[in-house]
């Protein structure tokens, strides 16, 4: 049952990705950029109800009033990055714009990311870091001046359930060269949807979203240290058997 639900959520990928990305790129030039984020983030919203409702996966937000408590504030999110699940989730559950900064090699999926490139995100060069850094610095402060909150997934990858990876300073640091303030988040989606994998299996995505954290005062390198601490140390309470 696993497989044939995952195998009719693939094929509604397939059909449903492209017809939107076409009506995407020729709604777009008549949107401003606010619209242009909504109106792309209705396909996140379908796609996050089929998992529900077709593959059983639902999911549980805690600590949503922490976002509530900053939704005017200039913010970094740094999140735990497990699955593809979350990638999706955020733009289709968070309350405000998100600018995501990614590797440049998603602009050139077909149809997807044709209607990514139309949003303003902050793409990278992962080959050369001093150039990446570059532009998470120079394009997250004007998104940050401009309302938008970034994002960014610490870890650089996906990595699997019960593992992490060492963390990049690159979010932290721009949080404490912009004053912004850093919301943490962890989450298990790689539980349901893990990396690479072609099955989804039933259950609750748990996101925790951690109390904001200050960056003024504190170095790049201090800040991604609390940062990792508490993200690591809450996979820990939602998903104890991993570790």
């Amino acid at each position: 049952m696993i497989f044939i639900r995952s195998t009719i959520f693939a094929v509604f990928l397939l059909v449903f990705t492209p017809i939107w990305s076409v009506l995407c790129m020729l709604a777009f030039p008549f949107l401003n950029a606010e619209n242009r984020y909504r109106f792309i983030g209705l396909w996140n919203k379908v796609v996050i109800w089929l998992l529900w409702h077709l593959c059983g996966i639902h999911y549980e937000i805690r600590g949503m009033e922490n976002i509530r408590a900053v939704l005017n504030e200039s913010v970094v999110i740094l999140s735990k990055h497990q699955s593809a699940y979350e990638t999706i989730a955020y733009i289709a559950l968070l309350p405000k714009q998100l600018c995501f900064v990614f590797k440049r090699e998603l602009l050139w999926i077909p149809f997807f990311g044709w209607a990514l490139a139309l949003l303003k995100m902050i793409h990278i060069n992962r080959a050369n870091k001093q150039t990446a850094a570059l532009s998470v610095a120079l394009q997250g402060r004007k998104r940050l001046s401009e309302g938008k909150w970034i994002m960014l997934f610490p870890e650089g990858t996906r990595t699997p359930t019960g593992s992490t990876k060492p963390y990049r300073k690159g979010g932290a640091r721009l949080a404490s060269a912009t004053g912004a303030l850093v919301i943490p988040i962890a989450h298990n989606a790689g539980r349901f949807w893990p990396k690479n994998s072609f099955l989804k299996f039933p259950g609750t995505v748990i996101f925790s979203i951690g109390p904001a954290i200050g960056s003024i005062g504190k170095s790049g390198e201090e800040l991604q240290q609390e940062v990792e601490g508490w993200i690591e140390s809450e996979m820990r309470v939602i998903d104890p058997s991993a570790y």
